[in-house]
């Protein structure tokens, strides 16, 4: 003691440099263990990684168990979702030509017959819009798709037939393809997309509608094609024009009431009575699945 009484500066550095000393030292023996447990997790990492690439990639027993069970419910969802549209559907029935010809006939005279109980003018020359079939026979692979096409007409034109419009002006079916047997058909193009390319789902039949009714019968119409249960109809464009397009003359009503008052039971209504004239193309759809 009595030495670092005689060198206090001395004893405080060593005691200091002591202290440094150990603190140091533990951290360097701090450093070192984390240095030595992150290389042990690297090399583990490292070997598990080689592990994984030279695996065989292929799910345990578990998992294919799910996603198999996964697999099988989406088809059987998919089976059900199916089996519901084609019974929205109007099927498809193997006939001749001759017997599409001789439905067609049965199918207008119904059809004639209904609308003149109902009161609903037809066009002149009323063919269902089959107008070149009541001549020609069509050819024997369309005669199915035609029939499915005739029995999905008759019921579009039932509905509006059951909602009492005033008149069907015009029924025209839009031709796709040369369907009667004399029709001589080209050497289709080959299409530009890929040669895999998957066929159509959907397949659509159009038919373009002009006819005249109150407002409450063209919206009886309208709500009865677009919840149809028997076919999957789809209006696709729809044009309306009010056969009153100008309303009554200000000066010439004001005159009419100040010479005449009529009783309350003989009120003539202004707005509300205007019958209209609707034009709609209608796709009748057809899933080919």
């Amino acid at each position: 003691m009595n030495w670092y009484r005689e060198n206090r500066w001395l004893g405080n550095f060593l005691i200091a440099f002591a202290v440094t000393a150990l603190l140091a030292l533990w951290f360097l023996f701090r450093a070192r263990s984390g240095f030595t447990e992150a290389s042990a997790q690297f090399n583990e990492a490292a070997t598990e990684r080689n592990r994984l690439e030279h695996l065989n990639p292929f799910p345990n027993e578990w998992n294919f168990r799910k996603t198999q069970a996964a697999l099988n419910d989406y088809g059987a969802t998919l089976t059900k979702l199916k089996e519901e549209l084609r019974a929205r559907v109007l099927p498809v029935e193997p006939i001749a030509p001759n017997e599409f010809q001789s439905r067609l006939r049965r199918a207008i005279v119904n059809t004639t017959e209904k609308a003149r109980a109902n009161r609903v003018k037809l066009p002149e020359n009323f063919h269902l819009g089959f107008d070149e079939f009541r001549t020609t026979l069509p050819t024997t692979a369309a005669a199915p798709l035609l029939g499915q096409e005739l029995a999905q007409v008759e019921l579009l034109l039932g509905i509006l037939i059951d909602a009492r419009v005033d008149s069907i002006t015009t029924v025209k079916r839009a031709t796709l393809a040369p369907q009667t047997a004399g029709a001589v058909t080209s050497p289709a193009p080959k299409p530009s997309g890929p040669a895999n390319a998957a066929p159509a789902v959907v397949e659509r039949a159009i038919v373009d509608l002009t006819f005249t009714a109150s407002p409450s019968a063209m919206r009886k119409v309208l709500n009865q094609i677009a919840s149809g249960e028997r076919q999957f109809f789809i209006v696709r464009t729809l044009y309306v024009r009010n056969q009153q397009l100008k309303g009554p003359d200000r000066e010439q009503t004001a005159a009419t009431a100040a010479t005449t008052t009529p009783p309350a039971s003989a009120i003539k209504f202004i707005v509300g009575n205007e019958h209209v004239e609707i034009t709609a193309r209608i796709e009748m759809v057809r899933f080919a699945f």
